[in-house]
């Protein structure tokens, strides 16, 4: 197991948890649209030449041959920003790959707002949705360096498809070697008058700033940080929703086919919440700098303690 705390980028986490897994199975392959210096998959063509395809600006052909290499005995991940791998290669990924039962693990780069000045065009803020329609597939949405390297290695262990997405630059270091397992959330605060779930790493980032603005009013939050959309930890929701009563499920995504509809979906046949989801709405991306992004869609931390303390309210 790798200790990340010493990479700088979200990518980079990602790119050391394939080369590694390449290193120890020569079936793993990496495909790229001609994003190369994006994802910063060179290291990876350099130490595997023969193992690594630029399949060039064409996604939904990368996910084609993706699914073909799979179907020869390879482990192919593929990679391009999460707007096209979601939105472009979708119905190549539903089809090709899981409805057929072969075996790709997809990569979305620039989940989000964080897409920043590539604009709206390239924010995939309706991926996590489009994901979590497709049957057995595992989607992750890990919040720092070392849950991405581990859920990446977690995953291709378990067998199945999966679809990740994350920022590009810039990296949280927020737990040691170990501590993330795939499908269980992690529990980042403890307590009594409401759950925040949260997902995405700039949203976890800005929802422990939110713990700490709550606690300065005397209300005290449960934090839980959900990296695995699917499967969901519906064990660890139904305890902090039973707990707490009320549930603010915070995300880097529409709520339409989210992870707050996914919550709440669940709590509604076991433990029902008085429930609110700071997320992307009924809008479209726009261009911008993060700073400015967060503000603008409702994802800071004065957002979530503003919505927290409604709730409570309510």
């Amino acid at each position: 197991m790798r200790d990340t705390s010493d990479i700088k980028d979200m990518r980079d986490a990602l790119m050391a948890a394939i080369i590694d897994l390449a290193k120890a199975h020569p079936e793993v392959v990496f495909l790229d649209s001609d994003l190369s210096s994006c994802v910063n998959s060179v290291p990876f063509a350099k130490e595997f030449p023969t193992r690594f395809f630029n399949c060039g600006i064409a996604e939904a052909n990368m996910v084609g041959v993706a699914a073909g290499l799979s179907s020869m005995g390879f482990v192919p991940y593929a990679h391009s920003f999460g707007c096209f791998s979601s939105r472009r290669a979708y119905d190549q990924f539903f089809l090709s790959v899981n409805y057929a039962g072969q075996r790709v693990h997809l990569i979305g780069t620039d989940a989000g707002v964080t897409a920043q000045i590539n604009g709206g065009t390239h924010m995939p803020l309706e991926d996590v949705g489009l994901m979590r329609l497709i049957p057995d597939l595992i989607v992750l949405d890990p919040s720092d360096t070392q849950s991405l390297y581990d859920l990446t290695i977690q995953a291709f262990e378990s067998g199945h498809s999966s679809y990740t997405r994350l920022r590009r630059k810039g990296g949280t270091h927020r737990y040691a070697p170990g501590q993330v397992k795939l499908g269980k959330g992690n529990v980042l605060a403890d307590g009594k008058d409401l759950a925040i779930v949260a997902t995405d790493e700039v949203i976890v980032n800005e929802a422990v700033k939110a713990v700490d603005l709550l606690k300065q009013k005397g209300i005290s939050a449960t934090l839980v940080d959900i990296h695995t959309i699917k499967p969901l930890d519906t064990e660890l929701l139904d305890k902090v929703s039973k707990e707490t009563g009320h549930v603010l499920v915070c995300e880097n995504a529409r709520y339409a086919g989210g992870l707050g509809e996914a919550v709440a979906a669940h709590l509604a046949t076991t433990y029902p919440a008085k429930m609110d989801f700071v997320c992307i709405g009924e809008r479209f991306g726009e261009v911008g700098k993060l700073d400015y992004l967060m503000k603008t869609f409702h994802l800071t931390a004065e957002d979530i303690a503003a919505k927290a303390e409604a709730l409570i309210k309510r």
